[in-house]
């Protein structure tokens, strides 16, 4: 089956610039350095890392908020770089996003209403009374009453900013919807409702998700296959119950080490991981992760490991399946 979205070898190298009038590039921050990636339909895709591996350059790639160092992104078989005006409008009506805050992301002088309706406007897609309809049929699907749409976001709990936030997303009918943390920001019990809401959507409207998280446990049960990034790279990639049932490199190893335990009473193992993440404006030679691995060889820090399948599926970067 043909993939939602693919991504084949995308770069995002910033500059690192010196001096104000007469700037010099000294370098360059390699946020995103050579990742693939595809979302098939009604899939959900887990992409988890410590913060500033690149996750959130990713979704800003996906959404053209970032242009591209190299590679390509193609959407139902087609590079994003071809598209022309019609083909962009329609992309970014297939692809939406929920951000992180709510707080932030919702317009506090903007009605619920306009809010939701504000896709619908600038694609022009639809009739005033048909926005109306479909605001009201939005609201509903996310659990909220239909005539919130004239109330202001200061008006809404957290959750209930998020519903809104998850309404927008869904206003213009998308096929793929990138959730960017969408619950960090919420109380355990409110996370639950989101997640359960996020995935009853899915069902209902055949919708496929990239979800971007910290929370191991999130991931694990939103998502059909998790993708693990470190320092601008995938290192691990597999389906979901594979990858936490048998995790192949020591940085997710590491990882699941670190979450919470399933259970109150078990046993915390203590964490693999040591020192810091290193710069992405110097990355080490060879795997990015040698200077923090505990399973560290000579080879490690010459030769950059190729990603390649080890079980079906299943894909690592890690010299210690070479």
């Amino acid at each position: 089956m043909e993939p939602i979205l693919e991504i084949k070898g995308i770069k995002k190298h910033f500059p690192v610039t010196k001096g104000l009038l007469f700037s010099k590039i000294n370098g360059w921050i390699k946020a995103v350095d050579g990742v693939n990636l595809s979302i098939g339909p009604q899939e959900t895709l887990g992409l988890v890392g410590e913060s500033g591996c690149g996750k959130t350059t990713i979704a800003k790639l996906i959404l053209m908020m970032e242009v591209l160092t190299e590679g390509s992104i193609l959407f139902r078989g087609k590079d994003l770089k071809d598209f022309d005006g019609g083909d962009l409008a329609a992309y970014r009506k297939c692809v939406q996003a929920v951000f992180q805050n709510p707080f932030s992301s919702l317009d506090p002088r903007m009605q619920v209403g306009s809010i939701i309706s504000e896709p619908l406007w600038v694609n022009r897609v639809m009739s005033k009374k048909e926005i109306e309809q479909r605001v009201a049929t939005v609201l509903d699907a996310v659990g909220l009453d239909p005539r919130v749409a004239k109330k202001y976001p200061h008006e809404f709990s957290g959750g209930q900013r998020q519903r809104i936030a998850i309404a927008r997303a869904l206003s213009s009918n998308p096929q793929l919807v990138i959730l960017d943390e969408p619950v960090s920001s919420q109380d355990v019990s409110i996370r639950a409702q989101l997640l359960n809401l996020l995935k009853d959507l899915q069902h209902s409207l055949g919708i496929s998700f990239l979800l971007i998280a910290h929370d191991l446990a999130t991931v694990r049960y939103m998502s059909n296959k998790i993708s693990v990034m470190y320092l601008g790279k995938i290192v691990e990639s597999a389906p979901c119950d594979d990858l936490y049932i048998n995790p192949l490199h020591p940085y997710s190893q590491a990882l699941l080490l670190a979450s919470l335990p399933d259970h109150p009473d078990s046993k915390r193992t203590k964490s693999m991981l040591s020192g810091e993440v290193p710069s992405p404006l110097n990355p080490p030679d060879g795997c990015h992760f040698h200077t923090r691995c505990p399973r560290t060889r000579e080879a490690c820090s010459q030769n950059n490991p190729t990603f390649k399948e080890v079980h079906p599926g299943h894909f690592v970067a890690c010299s210690l399946y070479e």
